[in-house]
């Protein structure tokens, strides 16, 4: 499958141009003029245009590959598969859950709260602006997770969503029929590995378990869309979470 890439270099909607450091030349940035008053009028603008990009990048049967500062960007990109009628399982990898809702949120962050959105909790001015259908909990695979706020882990707890703590689970677990979307937060490494993240949580899988895993996904033929929530790139004097970033994300994207 042919993959097509587009960079939003943005953390919600604060700029954030390091993120176009790794593009090349074929590479879509996407860097609409943000018109509106607000941080989620801005974001809309956006997703927006990612869900544009993803219609127009599927419906031609090709793979849009997602890369920005955070998960939220998922609004889009799910918003686009479904305006191109492709109504996929979620594969959610995130050291965090991003099922908080304003009920249950201890921090008020927009970024902790996506996947709640997705599947129509909470907060829905973002999934309303980009015509968003909610998606059902239990066509959602969340995993990791290790780092839930204690409101948010009663939510997942008691929601559809199928949570997985353990990524190698996904080594063995039977893939749902049907096209996939992943998403995966790079903060899901363990931070002795990659240690530019803006929320690290101490443990965590390594590399080598979550190459495992993309490999298995990509080997499935299901993978439709690829979504990456960045390392921050103003922490990462090395270049050491990018290249592990990037190497995952080909790992994923790549059949061969």
């Amino acid at each position: 499958m042919v993959n097509r890439f587009i960079v939003s270099p943005f953390f919600l909607n604060q700029s954030l141009p390091e993120l176009t450091r790794p593009a090349k030349p074929d590479w879509v940035i996407n860097t609409p003029d943000l018109s509106g008053d607000g941080s989620q009028e801005h974001m809309s603008v956006i997703y927006r245009s990612l869900a544009r990009f993803v219609e127009e990048t599927a419906g031609k049967g090709e793979r849009p590959v997602s890369i920005a500062g955070d998960c939220c960007t998922a609004i889009g990109l799910l918003a686009g598969l479904q305006h191109a009628l492709i109504n996929p399982t979620l594969i959610w990898f995130d050291a965090h859950g991003d099922f908080n809702t304003w009920e249950t949120t201890p921090s008020g962050f927009l970024g902790g709260m996506p996947l709640a959105m997705l599947v129509g909790r909470g907060e829905q001015t973002m999934p309303s602006a980009v015509g968003l259908k909610a998606l059902r909990e239990d066509r959602v695979i969340l995993t990791d997770g290790r780092d839930l706020d204690s409101g948010e882990r009663e939510s997942v707890m008691g929601s559809d969503l199928i949570y997985l703590a353990d990524v190698a689970a996904l080594l063995d677990y039977p893939l749902p029929q049907g096209p996939l979307y992943v998403h995966f937060d790079a903060d899901i490494l363990n931070p002795d590995e990659a240690p530019a993240q803006n929320y690290s949580a101490k443990g965590g899988p390594s590399s080598m378990v979550l190459k495992a895993v993309f490999r298995r996904l990509a080997q499935s033929g299901q993978v439709v869309a690829v979504s990456l929530s960045s390392w921050n790139p103003k922490l990462d004097k090395d270049g050491k979470s990018q290249k592990i970033g990037l190497s995952l994300l080909e790992t994923l994207i790549n059949t061969g």
